[in-house]
């Protein structure tokens, strides 16, 4: 029996940004959330290049949150007139908001209008906060699949090949169980061959980790005043 699902909670630093009084850290950068998913999930898997051509593709997130990640490559997609033929987007969420405060911080954050209608469309289409599985179709060519569960658990027991990861827990100081080798070696199993990873974060323990479990990162300059990022690609030896 799956445990009772605990919702997350909204607040706000006095500089606006949102947090997460469980975890004690924010959604997002200062700088940008949608800035921060272009730059750090999409560019730093190689996107949209890598979907173009594709008949399905489908990315892998470690944490909703806010869907900005999701919105901001749901965006992306629609934009791409090279766009391949169905993106799946699958994301684990322990921790998801409800409709009326995921509405409440899409309209503290979001400053790009065509991510802002999206915005609108999810918090519509957002399912009830129970545990388990929850699928939602938008325009057609795109599936959102979110996981309300603990990720540590629930990935092992996935059954599909993921393009492309989004690692996108909170820090690996607040959250370490989400950072793990095993949990590491869980998306391994899940890798397709060329999948990709990016993740905001540059700790040694991740880098170890990633490793460990057949990952090679790239350490490249992070988004705003972030030094340094983590990139690469599943390449086991």
């Amino acid at each position: 029996m799956s445990e009772p699902l605990i919702p997350a909670t909204v607040a706000f630093r006095p500089n606006g940004s949102p947090y997460s009084p469980l975890y004690g850290d924010i959604y997002h950068s200062v700088v940008g959330s949608v800035a921060q998913a272009q730059y750090v999930f999409l560019q730093g898997n190689g996107l949209p290049e890598r979907w173009q051509g594709c008949p399905d593709f489908t990315v892998l997130e470690t944490g909703f949150g806010m869907g900005i990640n999701f919105l901001t490559t749901w965006a992306a997609w629609r934009a791409d007139p090279l766009r391949g033929g169905r993106l799946h987007f699958v994301s684990v969420e322990k921790h998801p908001f409800s409709a009326s405060d995921l509405r409440l911080t899409h309209a503290a954050t979001i400053d790009d209008a065509p991510v802002a209608a999206l915005a609108q469309t999810l918090a519509n289409a957002w399912p009830d906060l129970t545990p388990g599985t929850h699928t939602l179709a938008f325009d057609d060519d795109i599936t959102l699949t979110l996981i309300f569960d603990d990720a540590v658990t629930v990935l092992p027991t996935l059954q599909f090949r993921a393009d492309a990861f989004y690692l996108d827990g909170f820090a690996p100081a607040k959250n370490p169980e989400l950072w793990t080798p095993s949990v590491f070696e869980s998306l391994g199993a899940l890798a397709n061959e060329g999948a990709t990873f990016s993740t905001y974060t540059s700790a040694g323990d991740v880098k170890r980790a990633l490793l460990h479990a057949g990952f090679q990162y790239k350490k490249i300059p992070g988004f705003g005043w972030k030094r340094a990022m983590l990139a690469g690609k599943y390449l086991p030896i």
